[in-house]
């Protein structure tokens, strides 16, 4: 059985890290599947989903971490007109964070259980904020 779920995250923030671990375990329970994997993407490309201890110090480390490696005032080629979209191109960042974090993970799902280690949470990230967001959640398995 393949069961598949949209999640919508309202963020609030230009950067954000924000736990969707209870939507996920609350989707894969509404699926009924027991024994199978639970896969989950963002939509965007200036998005990320990625695993990690919830800790408020440890997402202050990630953001900084990130920002140093994608600064702001970096001179990126992205940030020029575009002449497709009509605009301005102003999130080379997000891009390029999204590409650091990935966008997405991988589950287990073991005896109606989302199989994950003691401290691991499941992050939506934020990098071209606030935006209305769209999380997809599959559930394959019996």
């Amino acid at each position: 059985m393949v069961v598949l779920k949209e999640i919508t995250v309202l963020t609030t923030q230009y950067n954000q890290w924000i736990r969707i671990t209870d939507e996920i375990e609350r989707v894969m329970k509404e699926s009924g599947i027991q024994n199978g994997i639970v896969n989950v993407i963002s939509r965007h490309t200036t998005t990320g989903v990625t695993v990690n201890e919830s800790l408020e110090c440890l997402e202050s480390d990630m953001s900084e971490f990130l920002s140093r490696l994608a600064p702001e005032d970096w001179p990126y080629a992205h940030a020029r007109m575009l002449r497709d979209y009509g605009s301005t191109a102003g999130n080379p960042t997000g891009h390029l964070k999204s590409l650091m974090t990935g966008n997405h993970c991988h589950l287990v799902v073991s005896g109606g259980e989302l199989e994950r280690g003691g401290a691991q949470e499941v992050y939506f990230c934020e990098f071209d904020g606030p935006a209305k967001r769209t999380v997809m959640v599959q559930i394959m398995g019996e």
